[in-house]
């Protein structure tokens, strides 16, 4: 770690203890990233490699960045948020051999491009991202470092939209894997993972109750889903709004109220905005809110509630609590923004991310795109690729045998009735 970073710790030695604390606790939890790097050390094959990652740096994350250094590679590792590293976690990260961590949480837009230069600096082979921002500085500023770039993963929904823009346009220039479009990964960790951290996230931070509030959930993609459901689940009136007729249909036939924005505004007690796209909530949307209402965004940036036209409208602001700023408007309403419109599930002051288990499948399959890149990068072309259904089986296989679960196997017969067209009535 940078001695600039490391001087801000008040007590170095007692945050790595602390970190490391947490490292091992999420290691506890997590038997794919554990069968996973007993292979790797056995079989190094990540050996004289070099891998770049910008992601969220706390326990979880650091388990995967251990254990891909475990295999042998060179790992340097910086945040993808900057409100989201874990300052203790990032120390400890920063002593195990073969990583350095440039991670610091509350870091202004330089700091942020700073530590992700520093990333580069290593020269990666091998480039793991969350939100795309690692690749766009490769491309936009070290165009040089392509060359000997074997390829990538992308871990969320908003990098993967990123990279297929990009792949349209003709400017990605090597090959990324989807991770986040595998089963393993959006049915598990955008489902169950953005909908239990988000809501407990807001819980925690608000110290306020789910039940008989009427919550707004800004789409309905996987992340939306698990939202809605979670909030449901804790018994909260749930009402989602999108752009896409069949997903609107779909949470209209789950039993939710589907309505626009314009509409639900003047209903919502908690907003939570899950689209990955800009401007969901805006100026004409905040004239209809009530007082007190929480606006939280669990989507990768910061973009989705337009809190410059909250700060317009607002003719004073301040600190409600602990990772909640009220914008107090002339009539006296207050409309509460939760970790600066950031994620918040990874971005308020007592956030935890995601359950351990669920990063654990995620992670898993980061793992195991990293070790296809390096025994078979040369067959992937420059572009967004979806990573081999047999490795994300691979990741579902150790889970399930993890936890002890069983399951049935097709015979001969099924298996060629299956893949036989001539069988009929």
């Amino acid at each position: 770690m940078a001695d600039r970073i490391t001087n801000l710790l008040d007590d170095p030695e007692t945050a790595r203890e602390e970190g490391r604390r947490k490292m091992d606790w999420a290691k506890q939890h997590m038997p794919i990233l554990e069968s996973l790097r007993e292979d790797f050390e056995a079989d190094q094959p990540f050996g004289g490699e070099v891998v770049g990652m910008a992601m969220h740096v706390e326990a979880k994350t650091a388990v995967l960045a251990e254990t891909i250094a475990a295999g042998g590679a060179e790992v340097a590792i910086t945040g993808c948020n900057p409100l989201s590293t874990h300052d203790d976690v990032s120390a400890a990260l920063d002593a195990v051999e073969g990583v350095t961590s440039y991670a610091e949480r509350g870091v202004d837009d330089e700091a942020y491009y700073e530590a992700i230069d520093a990333v580069l600096e290593h020269e990666p082979t091998i480039t793991v991202d969350d939100g795309g921002d690692l690749v766009m500085r490769v491309h936009e500023h070290y165009p040089e470092l392509i060359e000997t770039i074997i390829g990538g993963c992308e871990e969320t929904t908003t990098g993967v939209h990123r990279l297929r823009a990009m792949d349209d346009d003709g400017a990605l220039d090597y090959p990324m894997f989807a991770v986040n479009d595998t089963p393993m990964k959006h049915l598990f960790d955008n489902v169950h993972g953005t909908g239990e951290a988000s809501l407990s996230s807001i819980a925690m931070t608000t110290n306020l109750s789910w039940a008989s509030k009427t919550v707004v959930v800004g789409g309905y993609g996987y992340c939306g889903k698990g939202v809605a459901k979670k909030a449901a689940g804790q018994n909260a009136n749930v009402i989602v709004t999108e752009v896409e007729p069949r997903r609107a249909l779909e949470a209209h036939m789950e039993g939710y109220d589907v309505m626009p924005m314009d509409e639900a505004a003047a209903k919502g007690d908690v907003f939570i905005t899950t689209t990955g796209n800009r401007d969901v909530i805006t100026r004409e949307h905040f004239e209809q809110m009530q007082d007190g209402v929480l606006l939280a965004n669990a989507g990768h940036f910061d973009v989705e509630i337009n809190l410059d036209q909250l700060s317009d409208l607002a003719v004073d602001t301040y600190e409600a609590r602990d990772g909640v700023q009220a914008y107090e408007l002339d009539d006296g309403r207050r409309l509460n923004v939760l970790a600066e419109g950031r994620l918040v599930n990874l971005a308020t002051p007592i956030s935890l991310g995601h359950p351990v288990e669920v990063m654990d499948q995620s992670f898993g399959v980061q793992a195991v795109g990293v070790r296809e890149l390096v025994e078979n990068g040369d067959e992937y072309e420059a572009g967004v690729h979806d990573l081999p259904d047999d490795l994300d089986r691979e990741v579902a296989e150790i889970k399930l045998a993890a936890d002890g679960v069983e399951l049935d196997s097709l015979n001969d017969e099924q298996r060629e009735y299956m893949e036989s067209w001539q069988h009929g009535t």
